[in-house]
């Protein structure tokens, strides 16, 4: 058999077992994964989308975001997310990087507990952690039940709302460990607000 004959065979064989794979792997898995995710689990498969009363999407249960108005200042009457070390752009998700030593994490540590203290009017010794600090992500959409509870007289107020009402809607979202015992209870923070302002329809 010449040289060239067994060349051609090869590539032959090599492009053939190329365009099997191509078609099994590259386009009957990804149909196969996609149509397993929307039978069985289309919410999550779609994004996890959250939608207000009118049916709008305002946004993703796996996201959070921040509620301020236009100039970046948090609005009173909604709770507000745990720091962002990317302002929340999904686009540009990460970490501040900064250990803590940092001087720099110290200063902004220390801007943010006198920020939350002064916003949320309560003794910054009081204030949780993870008002203080942001996640490794930039994106986290959770809080602790202890910030949510903290924030929750100062949402009572802005809305004209009894304290007592507000506290109960949040202990009502609070998300218990997963499986029973990993992370830590929380609350989303998206789905809390949207459920704020359905509570005032």
């Amino acid at each position: 058999m010449s040289l060239t004959r067994t060349t051609a065979r090869t590539t032959g064989v090599a492009l053939r077992a190329m365009l099997v794979f191509t078609l099994a792997l590259g386009i009957g898995y990804t149909v196969l994964i996609t149509a397993i995710g929307q039978l069985a689990l289309p919410w999550q498969a779609n994004g996890s989308l959250l939608t207000d009363s009118d049916g709008q999407t305002v946004g993703s249960a796996l996201i959070g975001q921040q509620a301020s108005d236009a100039d970046g200042h948090p609005l009173p009457e909604y709770f507000q997310p745990r720091p962002s070390a990317v302002g929340y752009d999904a686009g540009g998700s990460s970490g501040s990087n900064l250990g803590p030593e940092s001087d720099d994490l110290i200063a902004a540590i220390g801007e943010r507990r006198a920020a939350v203290a002064g916003f949320e009017g309560v003794d910054p010794a009081a204030i949780p952690a993870d008002a203080l600090t942001a996640s490794a992500s930039g994106l986290d959409p959770h809080i602790s039940a202890a910030y949510a509870l903290l924030q929750a007289p100062r949402v009572a107020a802005a809305r004209g709302l009894d304290a007592a009402e507000v506290r109960e809607l949040v202990e009502s979202r609070i998300q218990s460990r997963d499986l029973g015992y990993l992370g830590e209870p929380r609350v989303n923070v998206l789905e809390l607000n949207l459920a704020l302002d359905e509570s005032q329809e």
